[in-house]
């Protein structure tokens, strides 16, 4: 692998979130797609999104064990093997750490052992081969990749660093300091999710609120358009002329047309969304709803900018 260009100095998250104010709309084009696209997976593998992020909670506790101890373990090591060992499950923790009621996770724990998802030999859990591959990185990698180009091409143009990374360099570097890139991202995923599911019940609500974000967010005629934090939140708010209706919702996030219909429902009623006569659903927030809104977002840009600052300087300090 090509060196990665030198970074002269640690990047602090202070500067990267004014960063992330500043060029708001270039940035969130790509990461919205990366969240939207890792919450679809999500649901994708077991219908149920809290289930797999309690199976990659339990996955984690490898990747705390690699920080803990100072290794360091690439991609390709870390997926080599038939089957990952993990301590013991722990359900007062995950519902601790996830928010999601003791019952509910002692439920979806059995239910991925039923699945043959985990499987207890004697004292020893183990996650088995084919629910590791679900929980294993691609696309998510590659929507990563995208997000941390864009952020040092920026980081280039503000002269906060000499050269920006390719992203070839920024792809290989993530796989090659795996465990810690990982381990960074789950800890933002999962204040991340806390956050919304406390907000709105449970995260097919938000997956499907992110559809409607998203396809506000690439209308042509409003994504050209560069906008600082603030004037982004206020400019996509009835932006979007076309809407998407409820099967195409459904499509898009497998979610079935029914539960897409209830969940809207939510959405509707605390003014995140809006439904037109032609039963097409738009972004317009106003009041209560935009200032929840952005009480959240200003907490999650503190959690991005923090696992960027994290990445972007193990890896400059590791090539």
């Amino acid at each position: 692998m090509n060196a990665i260009p030198s970074i002269s100095s640690q990047i602090d998250e202070k500067i990267i979130f004014k960063i992330i104010d500043k060029h708001f709309s270039r940035l969130m084009q790509h990461y919205y797609i990366w969240i939207n696209s890792w919450l679809i997976g999500a649901y994708e593998n077991y219908a149920d999104i809290d289930k797999y992020i309690i199976l990659i909670y339990i996955i984690n506790k490898d990747f705390i064990f690699f920080r803990r101890n100072g290794l360091i373990v690439d991609y390709d090591t870390f997926y080599k093997d038939k089957s990952l060992e993990v301590d013991k499950i722990n359900i007062s923790d995950i519902s601790k750490d996830l928010q999601i009621p003791k019952e509910s996770v002692r439920r979806k724990v059995a239910e991925l052992e039923k699945a043959n998802v985990i499987k207890k030999k004697g004292k020893k859990i183990f996650i088995t081969r084919t629910a590791f591959t679900t929980t294993q990185a691609n696309l998510t990698l590659k929507n990563m990749t995208a997000v941390l180009c864009e952020f040092s091409k920026i980081f280039e143009e503000e002269k906060i660093v000499k050269v920006a990374y390719q992203s070839t360099e920024i792809l290989d570097s993530i796989k090659k300091n795996f465990s810690f890139v990982w381990y960074q991202f789950y800890k933002f995923l999962f204040i991340f999710t806390n956050r919304f599911r406390k907000e709105l019940g449970d995260l097919e609500t938000f997956t499907i609120g992110t559809v409607v974000l998203l396809n506000a967010a690439q209308n042509k005629t409003f994504k050209v358009k560069e906008f600082n934090r603030k004037k982004y939140m206020i400019s996509i708010q009835g932006s979007d002329e076309r809407g998407v209706n409820t099967m195409s919702l459904a499509e898009i996030t497998g979610i079935p047309r029914s539960t897409v219909i209830r969940k809207l429902k939510v959405l509707i009623k605390k003014d995140y969304l809006q439904i037109d006569e032609k039963n097409l659903i738009t972004i317009n927030m106003r009041g209560k709803s935009f200032k929840t809104i952005k009480r959240l977002q200003d907490k999650n840009m503190l959690s991005l900018s923090n696992f960027i600052s994290r990445t972007f300087n193990q890896l400059n300090n590791t090539n």
